[in-house]
Order: structure tokens, then sequence, then C-alpha cells
């Protein structure tokens, strides 16, 4: 199988060479050579960037990506995948919840922000969770 350099695996996955460089110092990738100063690289590594890519959109860190990639193979851990899923559904429950309450105060008849109801309601869910506010409706 052909190997790729690294001026192919950055224009094909768009990843950057110095993500490549500090995947590789992760474990998440490995460079089967150089050709010249250049690094050279399977041709899986594409489809390996595309699943660290993916488990970063899902928000899992690069070190427990780096435990399902590793040299022998994908070993995915199925209660984790659906402990982030859940994580993932609470995370747009409370999110669509604050797409809500902006939406409502930003159509409310109230003459400012302040008095409306709903966006006092939003403040104070607001200070009881500094880190995940709770609308509450």
């Amino acid at each position: 199988m052909k190997a790729l350099d690294i001026a192919e695996v950055v224009k094909i996955s768009g990843v950057s060479p110095s993500a490549l460089r500090f995947y590789e110092k992760k474990g998440l990738i490995t460079p089967t050579g150089r050709k010249g100063l250049r690094r050279q690289y399977q041709a899986e590594v594409i489809q390996t960037l595309a699943l660290v890519a993916l488990g970063r959109l899902a928000g899992f860190t690069l070190d427990e990506i780096a435990e399902v990639v590793n040299p022998k193979g994908y070993a995915i851990q199925r209660e984790q995948l659906m402990a982030k899923a859940e994580e993932i559904d609470n995370t747009i429950k409370r999110l669509a919840k604050v797409r809500d309450g902006l939406r409502h105060v930003a159509n409310c008849s109230a003459p400012s922000h302040m008095q409306c109801p709903q966006f006092q309601k939003i403040i104070k869910a607001a200070q009881r969770s500094t880190t995940h506010p709770c609308l509450v409706r």
C-alpha cells in the first residue's frame, strides 16, 4: 500500500502538520518512516484522523481517544460511548432551554429584558449553577 507524505495527509485530512506531530506524541498516529525530511504515513491514517475528529466533536479528550485508537486496532468501549451520548443528550436539553429562553426574551413584550419574568427566572437559574445553568419555565 502506498505511503502518504505528510503534505498529502494535511491536504486530504485538513489537519495541520503541527497537529499531526502532536497526535504522534499522544500516540494517536504513527509515521511509518521518512522520505528525506518528510514524515510518511500509511493510508489508514486518514481514517484514524477522521475518528479523532469525530471523537473531539463528541467531546472526548485526546487521552480518551488514544484508548480507542491503538496499534492493535480500534478498542471501542461501548459503555463509554453510551455515557458520552447521555452527556450529549443532557447538553442538548440544556442548550434547547437556553435557546427557548433567549427567543422568549427577544420577543417579550416587557419594556426591557430586566422586567421580563422569564428573563428573571433565567438569571436566578444561572445564579444557582454557574457552570451549567438549568433554565426553568
